[in-house]
């Protein structure tokens, strides 16, 4: 039977425009569904019903239907600031924090003609690459709710793949976006550092973290993305070059052009944590390629040279932006998971030498790394090693083992981060068990748009954006 959330994004915009469903309505729907289906998956936190019905009004009579996502539903990743409604960070120490005022990225997407819905679950301060904090329900893979949906933006990745939204911010500082966009079948795009301007990763640590969309096509990526960038008003002197003409939608709609490849199994991690590639993830990457190679791209071999300062910089980098938590006392500590207590410990006890060291060490890596991809247009890897990991897979009480096991699970993402270049995660494959299964594709620097026309070649090829689970 169909429904209104079996429509793209773009379709629902469409919808809009011509007046076949009002905003109102649109809304209505998708509260509905969160309210009937969330209990079982736990992608939201908070939904806010009477701000998002007042909102859909508002922007009914106020907001012009020229504005990108207009009359669209979203939500707020739960590391982000809207007035008057709960911030909890994932953490039980920020379980009373009720902002006063709305961060940049929530008041850019409402710009844009957008409706959030509250709030979607993400890890304790967005460090892990899975969702199942403490303070609320785990974020369930809708293909098998005994699977985690991924992380740091679990919640926001859930929700689109269930229908519960047609798409949804996130934020990406390691794959925070691409690893739960690759874990529910998803595309998710972490953008080039300065690109975009309420998340450019300038103001973070390291210039990791970054904000970008999840959604089931490339196009409805590309539209959330053009809305995110917005008006080209930029508070940084510097920012990522912006090669492709006009929109970003435009590249993805057209999906033109053939481009050298390079196809890459090695990760950053390998001479430090055991990463061994799984026959699915293996599988996954073998059909790109055949799809690529059958659509006319040059595709060659690329190995990545050996860099023993990565898995260092990238501790002491990751430990170090823990510090900053606010959790002075014993008993704020106390409310922090084992994980993130460690991290602030950890992080407090370094040095601004070792910290400088490993920032150093991060920008002569960077300056590496576009040296070995410059010969071509993007470079291919699978999304994620593994299959999506069983809930409670994680040791939650071992720090040391726990971040090896995120290493094992998520090999080749951070180097985008590290390297500020843009990447997609697109989910071309689906296992015997019926998981979806990625590749990601990283580009240049700017190189926002020859990804998202690849990536619309490959999604005309495979048909994934019609892909739901079942019983969502």
């Amino acid at each position: 039977m169909f429904e209104l959330h079996h429509l793209s994004a773009q379709e629902q915009w469409q919808w809009l425009q011509q007046g076949e469903v009002s905003p109102l309505e649109l809304t209505n729907h998708y509260l509905e569904r969160i309210d009937r289906l969330d209990a079982a998956l736990g992608a939201f936190v908070t939904v806010t019903p009477d701000a998002a019905r007042k909102r859909a009004d508002t922007v009914t009579q106020a907001v012009p239907k020229t504005a990108p996502l207009w009359g669209l539903p979203f939500a707020d990743k739960d590391l982000s600031l809207r007035a008057g409604v709960p911030a909890k960070f994932g953490s039980r120490l920020m379980a009373q924090s009720v902002p006063t005022e709305t961060d940049r990225l929530p008041r850019d997407l409402d710009a844009a003609g957008g409706i959030s819905l509250g709030k979607t679950n993400t890890p304790e301060f967005g460090y892990t690459a899975y969702t199942e904090p403490l303070i609320a329900s785990p974020a369930r893979n809708p293909y098998d709710r005994s699977l985690g949906a991924g992380g740091s933006s679990g919640g926001a990745a859930l929700a689109v793949a269930a229908g519960l939204l047609p798409f949804a911010p996130g934020s990406d500082a390691g794959g925070s976006i691409r690893i739960p966009a690759a874990a529910v079948g998803l595309v998710g795009l972490k953008p080039s550092r300065g690109l975009v301007p309420s998340g450019s990763g300038l103001d973070s640590y390291a210039g990791l973290s970054v904000a970008g969309p999840i959604a089931r096509s490339v196009a409805d990526a590309a539209m959330m993305l053009d809305a995110l960038i917005g008006d080209g008003r930029f508070p940084y002197a510097v920012r990522a070059p912006r090669w492709g003409e006009g929109p970003l939608l435009g590249a993805a709609v057209r999906g033109e052009g053939r481009f050298q490849l390079g196809v890459m199994v090695s990760s950053p991690w390998d001479d430090d944590y055991t990463v061994q590639v799984s026959a699915e993830a293996s599988a996954a990457l073998a059909l790109a390629v055949k799809e690529l190679d059958a659509l006319g791209h040059g595709l060659d071999t690329l190995i990545l040279h050996p860099d023993a300062s990565y898995a260092p910089a990238f501790r002491t980098v990751w430990q170090a932006s823990a510090a900053a938590i606010p959790a002075e006392t014993e008993e704020q500590l106390a409310l922090l998971e084992p994980v993130t207590r460690w991290l602030v410990a950890r992080g407090r006890e370094l040095s601004a030498r070792q910290l400088g060291k490993a920032l150093e060490a991060f920008a002569a890596y960077e300056r590496n790394v576009i040296r070995q991809f410059a010969p071509f247009d993007a470079v291919l890897t699978p999304a994620l090693a593994l299959t999506p990991r069983p809930l409670g897979w994680y040791d939650s009480e071992n720090p040391e083992r726990n971040f090896a096991q995120q290493t094992a699970y998520t090999p080749f993402t951070s180097i985008a981060n590290v390297c500020g270049l843009p990447a997609i995660v697109l989910p071309v494959d689906v296992t015997a068990e019926g998981l979806p299964m990625g590749v990601q594709l990283i580009g240049r620097p700017g190189g926002e748009h020859v990804l998202l026309a690849i990536g619309a070649q490959l999604e005309r090829r495979l048909n994934w954006q019609r892909r739901h689970p079942p019983q969502w």
